[in-house]
This record gives C-alpha cells, sequence and structure tokens, in this order.
C-alpha cells in the first residue's frame, strides 16, 4: 500500500514540476560506484512529520549510519505513474524504492544477500507497510536485484546519503555479501588437483546453498575460517576452468576466483 496520496496535500509540489520521471544517472548501468551528488534536492516538506498506518505510528529522520538487514518487496504496474510521497511521479522501470522513515529524496545502496547484485536507488516514497520488510522496490530495482520471480528477498540496505534533484540510481558490479578478508585463497578441502571456480564466500550458510543450487550440480558449498565458499569444479585443466569461471561472472558473480587444487 502506498500512502503518497495521503500526504500529498502537504507537500509542496510546485518545487518539483520539472522531476516527472525518475531517471537514473549515467542510464544506470555498471557505474561500479555510488553515484556522487554535488547538488542535493531539499527534503520534501511534510515528509519528515510522524504518520500513522493501520494503527501504527513512524517517525522519519535522519538516519546517517542507517545499515540494516532484512526483507525487501517490489512494486509495478499498480502504481506506474502515480505521484509518490515526494510528488515525483513513479516510474516502475526506474531504480527508486520506498521506505518508513529514512528522508526523502535520499540515496540507499541496495544489496541483494542471495547472489551480491549490487544497486543504489532514489528513494521517494513510504513504505512497504508490511511486518519484517525493510524496503519496497521499483520493478526496474527488483530486476536488476535479481527479484522479481521470487517477489521477496532478503537484502542489505545502507543509507548513502540525500538524492541529486533528478535520478540518482545506479548498477553496481556484483560481489560477494561477506568476501574473504584475505587475497590469498586457500584450494577446497581434499582437493587433489585440477582447478575450481570460486563464485563468492558468505558468512550465511543458507545463502551459499541457494546460490550452489543456482549454478549447478558442479558447484558445492566448503566452509573455511567461519566462511562459506561457493565452488564449481573441478576441471582438469586451466583453459576449461577460465571458460567457466567467465560464465560464473556472466551468471552476476562479477568477483569469481580461479583457484588450483593442486
Amino acid at each position: 500500500m502506498r500512502i503518497g496520496q495521503w500526504i500529498r496535500s502537504g507537500l509542496v509540489l510546485g518545487l518539483f514540476s520539472l522531476l516527472a520521471a525518475c531517471s537514473t544517472l549515467g542510464g544506470g548501468r555498471g557505474g561500479g560506484a555510488a553515484p556522487v551528488v554535488k547538488d542535493p534536492a531539499p527534503i520534501v516538506s511534510g515528509t519528515m512529520r510522524p504518520y500513522q498506518v493501520r494503527g501504527r505510528w513512524y517517525t522519519p529522520k535522519e538516519q546517517p549510519d542507517y545499515d540494516e538487514v532484512g526483507l525487501a518487496s517490489w512494486y509495478g504496474d499498480a502504481f506506474n505513474g502515480r505521484p509518490t510521497s515526494t510528488g515525483e511521479r513513479f516510474d516502475m522501470r526506474q531504480l527508486t524504492a520506498a521506505h518508513k522513515t529514512l528522508p526523502l529524496p535520499g540515496l540507499v545502496e541496495v544489496t541483494n544477500l542471495e547472489n551480491g547484485r549490487r544497486i543504489v536507488v532514489r528513494v521517494n516514497d513510504r513504505g512497504p507497510f508490511v511486518d519484517g520488510r525493510i524496503i519496497d522496490l521499483s520493478r526496474g530495482a527488483a530486476q536488476e536485484l535479481d527479484l522479481l520471480r521470487q517477489g521477496v528477498g532478503r537484502v542489505r540496505v545502507r543509507y548513502l546519503g540525500r538524492a541529486p534533484r533528478l535520478g540518482g540510481g545506479a548498477v553496481l558490479r556484483a560481489e560477494a555479501a561477506a568476501p574473504a578478508p584475505s587475497t590469498s585463497v586457500e584450494a577446497p578441502v581434499g582437493a587433489g588437483g585440477g582447478f575450481w571456480v570460486q563464485a563468492g564466500a558468505f558468512r550465511d550458510q543458507n545463502s551459499a546453498r541457494r546460490i550452489a543450487r543456482r549454478l549447478g550440480e558442479r558447484a558445492t558449498v566448503d566452509e573455511t575460517g567461519g566462511l562459506y565458499r561457493v565452488l564449481v569444479g573441478p576441471w582438469g585443466d586451466a583453459n576449461a576452468a577460465e571458460t567457466a569461471r567467465q560464465a560464473v561472472v556472466a551468471r552476476g558473480y562479477a568477483d569469481a576466483l580461479l583457484i588450483s587444487g593442486g
């Protein structure tokens, strides 16, 4: 449920007449780093007031250290073209989101903890008002994070600060949800030779297992030093293993490594 229409009367809509759509910076593709905001938009009047939905009160506030793990959902066609809480028009194809208490408009980094995909989205609406969910993504944002099919996924949301006057969304490179602290990589336990591909290293065993299932029957999970590494292989020669590594990268795991088990 959106509440933009409930609080629009308190917004200074004229100030945002140019924000007919939430376009992304640089086309929203492959930025590799969070957008640098040199001309931040002011917080929209009215969006920082306490409000009530379904008998529960919410108090928006500045949260410079906001960094939370929880469930993300997404919304699309039913709200496409409607005003958001900032007065901007919701465009389900752009990288935007709704949050219950962060300043509007703002930028957050969202990481899918199941596959390491990472994006920056413009937060311009309030929601989701469902227990356990911390952010509601546009259809375009959910698609970039590969959350469309399941509808809900476990994510990390990190507040980056004020959004620019226009856009602010970006697709960042995929990375493991919890990379190994050392750059050196050991071969899998019991490896007797050949080459392996490490798709990623995770603190959460269930996340590692889900990714291993997604990568197919040659993928396994190896626990080392409290990290659960997703390994694919083995292959008998380096060329075959490198081809496999490139295939893993194409699946969204840009930090996939080649490991020798010899």
